[in-house]
């Protein structure tokens, strides 16, 4: 208990950091598959710098704020959205990186990246839009976000896609740890080039990974207490959420527990993102490693929860699923928001000529797939606008929340 008094957000020291040899270094950028002629003067920013700008200033980064975190978009100023969760997932990336000494530029265009490819709804939607698919090789956001920073985003002249760098490419395709089998979306920007899906990412790109973690655990508890589905004497029950808890009352008795409330998610942020720090330090010098080709080629994920905080991690996500993912008050929206992605997949596959023009691709599967790219692609109040137009009214309540 002493320990967690201590604030577990105190910047850690340098006995934290890693060898300067296991963080991406610029200079030794695989760079980018194509070299375009008539690229211009960029200024100070070098590779890295230049994908997180690519990725902040693209069309698809700007829809995420109004595509489902939890709740459906439309559903109040105050509940999170994709791209306050990116941001969000940005900030403690940042944090990490910066204090283990890795490169935090490559780690942020991650971080802000790795949503790019959810389609509205959220993961309903995301089921929904799969099934739909299912004859033409079905949908993955993951791989998904690879498409759209490939081939979907058209800022340039003379190539598809964002023309990101090799090291951003291959932390969004493997940001969760080696592929086997990937995805069709995958494999087609993997034989564009080789990203080499066997092995483990860099460092910066499991940081993103556990940083999303980080990120979505604690700001749905944020975000379920706030809309009262979650309950807060239920919730301390949690064994990770109640050690905390007993913390704060401990510091602040008669304190208001709405500020209590969001004292309980920093404190819960800090200890896990101090312990990550702390374990990845451990791996890392358990493991031997000194190049960034030797993580790649490690037997295991080096950034990551302790053996006991995952323990307790897995706690807290199994109590999110049981009592805020899969809540009774959710599933109606959730229900009629799958349902209108599937009634758009219907209305397009029955009529290609509905699709702007350029979405609908060569041959069956690529027109199926053209479908899917542009539902994908639409915002939350955009897919319910054109299911009204296309379909007929959606009965999503108002002010449920």
């Amino acid at each position: 208990m002493e320990q967690l008094r201590q604030r577990p957000d105190r910047p850690p020291g340098n006995e934290l950091r890693l060898p300067a040899a296991l963080a991406a270094q610029p200079a030794n950028s695989r760079g980018r598959l194509h070299q375009l002629d008539d690229d211009g003067p960029r200024g100070p920013r070098d590779i890295f710098q230049r994908d997180r700008d690519r990725i902040i200033h693209s069309i698809a980064f700007r829809r995420l704020r109004h595509k489902t975190q939890v709740f459906v978009a439309p559903d109040g100023d105050h509940f999170r959205v994709r791209l306050t969760h990116s941001l969000e997932v940005a900030q403690i990336g940042r944090t990490i990186a910066r204090a283990l000494g890795l490169n935090e530029d490559l780690t942020e265009a991650l971080c802000l990246a790795h949503d790019l490819g959810h389609p509205p709804f959220g993961h309903g939607g995301e089921a929904a839009l799969d099934h739909a698919l299912a004859d033409a090789g079905g949908f993955d956001h993951n791989a998904h976000t690879l498409r759209i920073v490939t081939r979907l985003e058209t800022p340039y002249v003379g190539t598809d896609g964002l023309n990101l760098s090799w090291d951003a490419l291959e932390g969004l395709a493997k940001h969760n740890g080696p592929v086997e089998a990937p995805s069709w979306a995958l494999a087609e920007a993997n034989s564009d080039w080789d990203l080499e899906l066997s092995t483990w990412p860099s460092l910066e790109a499991q940081v993103a990974a556990i940083a999303d973690d980080i990120a979505y655990d604690n700001h749905d508890v944020d975000d379920g207490l706030r809309s009262g589905i979650i309950d807060l004497d239920e919730l301390i029950q949690v064994p990770l959420v109640k050690r905390h808890w007993d913390s704060i009352m401990a510091r602040y008795p008669g304190a208001d527990r709405d500020r209590l409330q969001r004292i309980l998610v920093r404190d819960m942020i800090g200890t896990m993102v101090a312990d990550v720090l702390a374990e990845t330090v451990r791996r890392v010098g358990d493991s031997g490693v000194a190049s960034i080709d030797d993580v790649r080629c490690a037997d295991r994920q080096l950034a990551g929860f302790s053996d006991s905080m995952a323990e307790e991690e897995r706690g807290l996500k199994s109590f999110l699923y049981d009592r805020l993912y899969g809540a009774s008050e959710l599933d109606s929206v959730r229900h009629e928001a799958e349902r209108v992605i599937a009634n758009l997949a219907a209305a397009y596959r029955a009529d290609p000529a509905l699709l702007p023009p350029g979405w609908a691709g060569d041959g069956e599967t690529g027109r199926l797939r053209g479908i899917g790219d542009f539902i994908a692609g639409m915002t939350d109040r955009f897919a319910l606008n054109r299911h009204e137009a296309l379909v007929g009214p959606v009965n999503l309540p108002a002010d449920r929340f």
